[in-house]
């Protein structure tokens, strides 16, 4: 849409107030609202908000930032709020002198999709988002206790989160998002919806919205949607599965119907460069203290390094399908993620391998959960970093996530997160208690 025809529709829809939303560094949506009589400054990129008050994003002697909307990502928003319709908009971080921020997540993502441009692909993206529904109690508050008792793809009665599921499907088709499937997960209270793939940037600002959609759905019918990777012990957590290809044009990069597996060397070399770089940016795409509780053995979660044709127990498998479908998936993501870097960071691990010519080692097409020790030794296949700090330190020391998410991300990030796990490994835990307590 252009400026006149934004204005246009709000004029005629009667809409009251514009939100102009951005992400923060961790990946939290934050907005500012202005009223009609600024609907025309703040398309023109007038607004201007203080950086300070967002953490990690700028010092107070350097405060001041713009918000630059991107008319494509338009909308307004399905529900009354009582003083009017009201829109959103997504917007890019700039700073006065008109130049992008570069602690603008947004802005990371749209500098690892232009040096994939510049190696002539377009990257695509589509995310498996599992989130789960719990009961809130009498003021208000979340639990971690669950209205079903339903299991994989049930039905309801048993699967009692059937309704708001289906509302939240209806508000994102609405919304531009087009869903292709939703069901009840593993766990007791768990949930997917997947939409369609879409060009990165696209896909990003998609699940940005799919968050938001979901929680005020969720809070319609007294529940909390929550993308915590693990909330309850002892059941599946929640991943953000995605698949990813590259394009020539109208080509995909990643096939050949006369190689091996009929993946092209493009597709190899893009495997073998997030073998490679995983652990690196792993703090990106799985980035809480509770992530590394989702990522341990005998929960279908990935724990090993390792890729495969079709087996769903490595780090990375290819969907069975060729042609212009063919793709990669990789499962090691959690829906806590901030979308922007988290897709920024695996873009420019794969067209690493690529630029380096990376070739991956055999696909490993056993179940590597039942494999032992020795045997996973034997195939060089390595563990996962198992705990935050981990995978922190190894972010820490690789130039090409310094190189993707800049300077300005890469240390405050860092920051924050050992900051994180200072603050977790110094707390007594429950566990700790009823563990130690009658016995020492």
């Amino acid at each position: 849409m252009t400026r006149e025809e934004i204005l246009k529709l709000c004029a005629e829809e009667d809409v009251r107030f514009l939100r102009l939303q951005f992400t923060d560094i961790m990946g939290v949506n934050k907005n500012v609202e202005v009223p009609a009589s600024q609907f025309e400054k703040a398309l023109d990129g007038e607004i201007m908000f203080d950086g300070s008050s967002i953490d990690g994003f700028a010092r107070i002697e350097e405060s001041d930032m713009l918000l630059r909307p991107d008319y494509r990502t338009f909308q307004i928003l399905p529900w009354d709020f009582g003083q009017g319709k009201v829109a959103r908009i997504i917007c890019d971080v700039y700073l006065p002198d008109g130049t992008p921020f570069e602690g603008d997540p947004r802005y990371v993502l749209k500098r690892a999709v232009q040096k994939a441009e510049e190696m002539g692909f377009t990257f695509y993206a589509g995310p498996e988002l599992e989130f789960f529904l719990f009961i809130v109690d009498e003021t208000g508050e979340a639990t971690t206790k669950t209205h079903d008792a339903a299991g994989y793809f049930d039905l309801a009665p048993r699967d009692k989160g059937e309704e708001a599921r289906q509302e939240m499907v209806n508000v994102l088709n609405s919304m531009g998002l087009e869903v292709e499937a939703a069901h009840h997960e593993v766990a007791a209270g768990q949930h997917e919806i997947d939409f369609k793939y879409a060009d990165a940037l696209t896909t990003a600002d998609n699940m940005a919205t799919f968050k938001y959609i979901v929680r005020t759905v969720a809070n319609k019918y007294n529940l909390h949607a929550t993308f915590m990777p693990k909330p309850v012990f002892g059941i599946n957590g929640s991943g953000m599965h995605t698949h990813m290809s590259l394009f020539r044009g109208n080509e995909n990069a990643f096939y050949d119907p006369n190689a091996e597996y009929q993946l092209s060397d493009v597709a190899k070399y893009f495997v073998g460069g997030l073998l490679k770089h995983v652990s690196q940016f792993l703090a990106i795409t799985n980035p809480l203290v509770n992530s590394y509780k989702r990522l341990v053995p005998g929960y279908e979660a990935p724990v090993n390094i390792a890729w495969s044709e079709h087996n769903r127990s490595p780090l990375i498998r290819v969907p069975a399908k060729r042609g212009k479908s063919t793709r990669v998936e990789l499962r090691v993501p959690d829906p806590s993620c901030n979308p922007y870097l988290a897709l920024a960071v695996m873009l420019r691990a794969g067209l690493e391998g690529i630029e380096k010519q990376m070739t991956p080692p055999p696909p490993v097409n056993k179940n590597i959960f039942e494999m032992s020790e020795r045997e996973k030794k034997r195939l060089r296949i390595a563990p996962l970093p198992s705990n935050l700090l981990q995978a922190v330190e190894n972010l820490e020391r690789s130039k090409l996530m310094r190189d993707t998410l800049g300077d300005h991300i890469f240390f405050h990030f860092i920051q924050a997160k050992k900051k994180e796990w200072s603050d977790y490994i110094s707390q007594v835990h429950r566990w700790e208690i009823e563990r130690y307590l009658k016995y020492y």
